[in-house]
């Protein structure tokens, strides 16, 4: 898997071709806290800046293939752990989705992304996850 490299179009492209924008969110901040934090991932459609060719695309778009939003779903700020992988959630779903659904919307709450019927899943399963996504997406 290959790593984005600063400002790049998406977050990972596997071996196969599949590209991949992460996004996080959590209930819990490091500073205080009234009340805990709304859950809000950023969806925009951008402009995207290829390190490739060091140039910028005019058109707004989502560049991925799929979106992997993560959240660490834990509530008690005095037992937190972000390495402990079972305090995360993990939720997939294809950039189509989002684009035929929400179309140039900006912002995605939990309820409304859980309403798109992503495919939920835990840490060991985001592999296996990906490799079905490469398959619709990547033909090598």
């Amino acid at each position: 898997m290959m790593v984005r490299r600063e400002w790049d179009d998406f977050d990972f492209k596997t071996q196969k071709g599949l590209k991949i924008e992460v996004k996080s969110a959590a209930y819990l901040q490091s500073w205080y806290q009234d009340k805990l934090s709304k859950i809000i991932f950023d969806i925009a459609p951008t402009t995207g800046w290829c390190a490739e060719t060091n140039t910028y695309s005019p058109e707004k778009k989502r560049r991925a293939d799929i979106y992997i939003f993560c959240l660490l779903d834990h509530k008690d700020k005095q037992t937190v752990d972000p390495l402990n992988l079972n305090q995360w959630r993990f939720y997939l779903l294809e950039t189509s989705v989002l684009n035929e659904k929400l179309k140039n919307q900006k912002k995605l709450s939990l309820p409304g992304l859980l309403k798109l019927s992503p495919l939920e899943c835990s840490f060991p399963q985001i592999k296996p996850a990906v490799e079905s996504f490469e398959k619709k997406y990547c033909h090598i």
